[in-house]
């Protein structure tokens, strides 16, 4: 008589397999992944430092800038052209174009040019992905007014008067291919947009080139992230791949890593009043195709004065 198959038991399949055995493997390891995954995520939540807009500091950053006109001089040849745009006070949207990997050399350079043009002493910040904050090598970026990006500390950061450099693009951009490294690409993104119609204050595009230059960016690996749920983890849709100094393969950006001496070149547009060029009520889609073709229109001029990739 055939013995009968009770449930839960596994039968060995044609190749001496057990198809139970490998499913409970395989559930098990999914399980110890994910638990590791947890983990890493609440260790890191616990590093990212409470969003203080009082942390910025003035002193820091004044004696810090000699150190970085050399790095930006010499390393990145820096050039900021048209500051002038930019209201000589109260609150200001910036809305920027991400580039580099999590290193972003654009960032590094509009920071020293806003502060060295309107002084340390006009309140400046910038919105930094939560991963950022949190590498142990970048606290220093919190004096210079860098905080994590939120609506909330947007809203606090124009409320207080504040000039504020968005990158509405965020991982997703700033991970983009080296292939498309002449590209503008905010994903469709348009709360930047909201926020500034919300405070009622002008949006100053800024576009910068050369960030992309400073490895060789392969992939923002959506897939792998999903897989890994880091979307769900970390905030993250994209793990990165790319060759960049000192590792060769670099798979995340997590630790950073050394960019290459490109050129970067930033262009700050003439403000938007959205109100008085859109009407009491604008359109959203239409208010980001003009500024997103405001800004890829620059981004091209901008890519036609460059010779070589690098070198500018």
């Amino acid at each position: 008589m055939a013995r009968a198959q009770t449930a839960g038991n596994s039968q060995p399949n044609g190749n001496g397999t057990v198809p139970g055995r490998e499913a409970w493997q395989e559930g098990r390891w999914a399980g110890a992944l994910g638990r590791a995954l947890r983990a890493a995520s609440d260790l890191l939540t616990r590093r990212i430092p409470r969003a203080d807009l009082d942390e910025r500091d003035p002193d820091f950053i004044r004696e810090r800038l000699p150190l970085m006109w050399l790095v930006a001089s010499i390393w990145y040849r820096g050039e900021v052209r048209g500051l002038g745009n930019i209201p000589d006070s109260g609150p200001v949207l910036l809305v920027g174009n991400h580039s580099g990997g999590n290193m972003t050399p654009d960032t590094i350079v509009f920071t020293l040019a806003f502060s060295t043009y309107f002084g340390v002493e006009r309140t400046f910040y910038q919105l930094a992905h939560n991963l950022v904050l949190a590498m142990p090598a970048l606290g220093w970026l919190r004096k210079f007014g860098t905080v994590a990006a939120s609506p909330s500390n947007a809203r606090r950061a124009l409320e207080s008067g504040a000039a504020l450099l968005v990158y509405p693009g965020g991982d997703y951009e700033v991970h983009r291919p080296s292939r498309e490294r002449n590209r503008i690409d905010l994903d469709g993104r348009k709360g930047f947009i909201r926020l500034a119609l919300e405070q009622d204050v002008p949006i100053v595009p800024v576009v910068s080139i050369g960030g992309q230059e400073t490895a060789l960016f392969l992939s923002r690996g959506e897939r792998l992230a999903h897989l890994l749920a880091l979307d769900r983890l970390f905030r993250l849709k994209v793990l990165p791949i790319s060759i960049a100094l000192p590792w060769g393969l670099n798979v995340g950006d997590f630790l950073g890593h050394i960019p290459l001496p490109a050129k970067i070149t930033i262009e700050t547009l003439p403000p938007i009043d959205l109100r008085l060029q859109f009407g009491p009520d604008p359109d959203l889609d239409e208010v980001y195709e003009h500024i997103t073709r405001l800004m890829q229109q620059t981004l091209d001029a901008l890519a036609a004065e460059r010779r070589l990739p690098v070198l500018g």
